[in-house]
């Protein structure tokens, strides 16, 4: 009898996780460590307690994002968690690893020589398996599709109003974003009270759009970027218990969406 084949083991990482570093960073490969070495605390200013800052020297496995050569080897400084016992973690020769960085002006980039590169955080360099490989593949093509849902950065304005009959009504949500792409929340309420949302990522407000299934880029968008509550002051005009019902279904959204889960802070800025 055949032995049942294993199930792949996931990514210790979360969608969000990846989605952070990969829409942050313009470079992203994967590596085998050459060298590293703990800097001592005079060279390491502004580590965060628990952390060891070190200096790494990386060979190229793979680009797996970026543009224009890049040097076969790199170098890097990254900050990793102390362990239980409050040592720095060992980082072994060809131990392979993630990097997200950008690049550093005036380093020798297609060289043999090596190239430095600054972490887009002082953490983002992660162990390498390959479902997080896959993962950050994944995420990277839906970044670069054309029409890609833009970050959301806030809520612009929006409206409620009552429907034809009892119970029945509409809450229009449009929110800014960081290119300046329309992107608007649409939330139809029957006279049943059921209710069934929208999000329409272009300038056609379309309240039978798709819901952004868990774990897209659309999906990303909205729970990890929405405020937690729908500021009501952008509501201008609208009436108060219009106002409370917009909220009402604005908290639906949230709820379908459900969390933002991560495991590792996102990059600053």
């Amino acid at each position: 009898m055949q032995a049942p084949v294993a199930a792949p083991t996931p990514s210790p990482y979360s969608y969000a996780d990846i989605a952070d570093l990969a829409s942050a960073a313009p470079i992203a490969l994967h590596a085998r460590i050459y060298k590293a070495a703990v800097l001592k605390p005079e060279q390491a200013p502004g580590v965060a307690a628990g952390h060891a800052r070190f200096y790494v020297e990386s060979d190229v496995v793979s680009l797996i994002r970026g543009s224009g050569p890049l040097a076969a080897r790199i170098s890097y400084l990254v900050d990793l968690p102390l362990d239980a016992k409050g040592k720095p973690p060992k980082l072994k020769k060809k131990q392979p690893v993630l990097v997200f960085a950008r690049p550093v002006a005036g380093t020798a980039a297609g060289s043999s020589n090596t190239g430095s590169v600054q972490l887009i955080a002082p953490d983002a360099q992660l162990p390498w398996d390959p479902a997080t490989e896959a993962q950050l593949r994944a995420v990277l093509t839906e970044l670069v599709k054309p029409g890609a849902a833009p970050a959301i950065t806030g809520i612009a304005n929006g409206f409620h109003v009552p429907g034809t009959l009892p119970g029945e009504g509409e809450t229009q949500v449009f929110l800014n974003t960081s290119t300046g792409e329309p992107v608007s929340l649409t939330i139809l309420t029957a006279a049943d009270g059921s209710r069934r949302w929208a999000a329409a990522f272009g300038e056609i407000v379309d309240g039978s759009a798709a819901v952004p299934a868990r774990n897209t880029l659309a999906w990303y968008r909205l729970a990890c970027g929405l405020p937690r509550q729908l500021p009501l002051n952008k509501l201008a005009g609208t009436a108060p218990e219009d106002r409370r019902k917009a909220a009402s279904d604005y908290g639906v959204i949230l709820g379908a969406l459900g969390e933002c889960t991560r495991t590792r802070k996102p990059p600053v800025g």
